[in-house]
């Protein structure tokens, strides 16, 4: 194990973060959010904002799928998304819901969009992210798909789309 470079919980804290943070908007699925703990861990981002009716810690099910960054990630709860981004506007993050959506950008371009502070929001597994919440972003990410189904689960969209924007940052 000492072969991995494995951070302390304590070690972790007072690591420099990736100024990325991932809003979760409504998640249905305590173990969607246990496992974006998990990847907010592995690419050192700042913060997980916690928004609506998504589960937050301690809860079973998140601490079964994070395995710990539960303890390790800060997380901020919100009510609504709309405080969720009004805490990022006064903190001058950039804001993209990811999202298929007229204009969206596709994640390959995202590159010129990336400034120091940037900020993803991830919605319900079945309805996405609220319409009212995207009228307040910057703009829309979209994850290209060439299957049939045009939808990923939203932990595994959050896990591409954060490591896409930590790569470009580091």
């Amino acid at each position: 194990m000492e072969e991995l470079n494995r951070k302390s919980v304590d070690e972790f804290k007072k690591s420099e973060k990736n100024k990325v943070i991932a809003v979760l908007e409504n998640i249905r699925s305590a173990y969607n959010v246990g496992s974006v703990f998990r990847t907010a861990d592995a690419f050192l981002i700042e913060s997980i904002y916690i928004t609506g009716y998504t589960a937050r810690p301690p809860h079973k099910e998140i601490s079964k799928t994070a395995l710990g960054a539960q303890d390790s990630v800060d997380w901020k709860y919100f009510e609504s998304s709309r405080q969720a981004i009004e805490d990022l506007r006064r903190r001058d993050y950039k804001i993209f819901a990811v999202e298929q959506a007229m204009d969206s950008i596709l994640l390959e371009n995202m590159n010129d969009l990336l400034i120091e502070k940037v900020a993803f929001i991830f919605g319900n597994e079945v309805s996405g992210v609220e319409q009212e919440t995207i009228l307040y972003c910057d703009g829309c990410i979209e994850i290209p798909q060439f299957g049939m189904k045009h939808s990923l689960n939203i932990s595994v969209a959050a896990g591409i789309v954060l490591w896409e924007a930590v790569k470009k940052l580091i």
